[in-house]
């Protein structure tokens, strides 16, 4: 398309700033200033807005430790510390592999969280499918069944007698109807649909906890990132 002035219309150049002709200044765009003007929570490196997050970069700097970080939490018992931490410090990690990648020189603790808790639930999710598979593993492959449903009806009877003390050290109701419902409950808890359902929620709420971690870990990250590096204003 050809350029002209809109004075003299004297035909122009597409680097010239003045009209040849008259002398009249022209509006010149730039590609790289309508890219910064377009992205405004990312200008000079620095990153406030969570849905201005480049999910793809992020994903690639979560991937790789939200995995191991999965995978040892589901070899470990249930909710255990090591693997809580272990997961926070995954996700603090994936926060700053994600500024440096990134090339920000700050980001706010709710980004930081936000990253975390997308490293947590994958974390989680893969510490929840791995924790199904070992068991249907030992049941069915290698049928450790019985081994299995003892363990179990030896945790289920030491929470009932539990059960039974605290109760009876409360001295409250009537001992009878408590010792029915214990009794009702722990034949809930030994059948086959008790059992699934109390180990799957016992994953659920290991998977929660990893996403609170992970949320914790990103969130301190950035909290870090912007201590050391935030310009001083």
């Amino acid at each position: 398309m050809e350029l002209t002035c809109s004075r003299c219309r004297q035909t122009l150049q597409a680097e010239d700033r003045y009209c040849p002709g008259c002398g009249l200044p022209q509006l010149v765009y730039s590609s790289q200033e309508t890219s910064a003007a377009s992205e405004p929570d990312r200008c000079d490196g620095v990153l406030r807005d969570a849905n201005a997050v480049d999910w793809q970069a992020a994903l690639r700097a979560i991937l790789p430790l939200a995995i191991p970080a999965g995978v040892v939490f589901s070899l470990l018992s249930p909710a255990g510390l090591v693997g809580l931490l272990l997961m926070g410090a995954a996700a603090a990690w994936a926060v700053a592999f994600y500024a440096r990648n990134q090339r920000l020189v700050w980001i706010t603790a709710g980004v930081g969280a936000r990253i975390g808790l997308v490293c947590g639930l994958l974390a989680g999710s893969l510490a929840f499918a791995a924790g199904g598979c070992q068991l249907f593993a030992k049941r069915y492959m290698l049928h450790q069944g019985g081994q299995i449903d003892a363990q179990w009806k030896d945790f289920v009877d030491l929470d009932a007698q539990f059960s039974n003390r605290f109760a009876g050290w409360l001295g409250t109701g009537d001992t009878a109807q408590i010792e029915a419902q214990a009794a009702e409950q722990q034949k809930w808890m030994l059948s086959p649909q008790g059992h699934a359902a109390i180990v799957i929620a016992d994953l659920a709420f290991a998977t929660v906890l990893l996403a609170l971690f992970a949320m914790a870990g990103g969130a301190l990250s950035a909290r870090r990132i912007a201590r050391l590096r935030r310009p001083a204003s």
